[in-house]
């Protein structure tokens, strides 16, 4: 059975009602699988179905043609927020504004963390800002060697984006800070060492390989999986992640309040002086350090 996430074909549903899983593709190629607010929002209500059907025990989440996501769509930074009136729709938001919808977003991620189900990531080809959140988030992540993770925003809404508590614990405090920093992206296979992802695979394998991990997951009883879930979430919550459900938000919305300096990189600014797909290159111009040769 396949259907759409409610209105928006952007993100698809299928189910497997013999094997009890259930398959979530984001279907938004042409920007890589980044998502808006209405897109996020069909994401959310696809989750939904899968916690509240009892014959349902995993969530696959994967990309359409190749790709997970990219996260957030960055086209307009500020449609995320909403504006309520003409007049706010000319300038920045907000903090007010900022905190609202950034307590909503959080929640989102917050509700993927402790999904109810098993939830197991299928990514290939980029896993970038919101995207890679997720596929740290899954309970199961399968990755193609070759993709791209990191949080490339940061580097122009600053080191406090995200979920710091799922990045430090998930990552490790050194490549946390490398990542945040810097915003540089890897492959993951450079990673592959450090175990942050539960299958590491060619990426001609990945798909079968996300599939046979939801199977194999699957043949487990249905009511011990979700006690387990909840389990794991008190433990996690009370050792990992103590405080997080208000310090992502809170972070974020003052981070994205950031006032630049001179020589400083302004995303936001560059792209509306010369559009998106030349702000990207310039942002990716102002960063480059070229590595200093190896000392003979």
């Amino acid at each position: 059975m396949s259907a759409s996430g409610g209105a928006d074909d952007r993100v698809l549903f299928d189910v497997d009602p013999e094997r009890r899983i259930a398959t979530i593709t984001l279907n938004n190629p042409k920007q890589r699988n980044s998502y808006d607010p209405a897109m996020r929002d069909a994401l959310a209500r696809c989750l939904d179905r899968v916690a509240e059907d009892d014959d349902l025990t995993v969530a696959i989440l994967r990309g359409a043609d190749g790709v997970f996501s990219t996260g957030a769509d960055m086209n307009n930074a500020y449609a995320w927020y909403g504006p309520a009136s003409d007049e706010q729709a000319k300038r920045r938001p907000s903090q007010r504004r900022r905190l609202t919808v950034d307590r909503k977003s959080f929640g989102f991620y917050h509700n993927f963390m402790g999904f109810p189900k098993v939830t197991v990531a299928e990514v290939a080809g980029y896993a970038l800002g919101g995207g890679f959140e997720m596929a740290l988030m899954a309970d199961i992540s399968v990755i193609a060697r070759d993709t791209k993770v990191g949080m490339p925003a940061t580097r122009f809404l600053g080191p406090a984006l995200g979920s710091l508590h799922l990045f430090f614990h998930r990552l490790g405090p050194v490549l946390a800070r490398r990542l945040l920093l810097t915003g540089d992206i890897v492959e993951a296979g450079e990673l592959e060492h450090l175990g942050i992802f539960t299958d590491t695979c060619n990426p001609v394998s990945v798909t079968a390989r996300a599939r046979y991990w939801a199977e194999k997951v699957a043949k487990m009883p249905a009511d011990g999986v979700v006690i387990a879930k909840e389990a794991f979430r008190l433990v996690e919550q009370s050792q990992a992640y103590n405080g997080e459900e208000v310090a992502s938000y809170l972070f974020h919305a003052y981070g994205t309040n950031l006032q630049f300096g001179p020589g400083e990189f302004n995303f936001v600014k560059t792209r509306a002086q010369h559009g998106s797909k030349e702000a990207f290159r310039l942002r990716d111009e102002h960063f480059h350090v070229p590595e200093p040769p190896e000392a003979t």
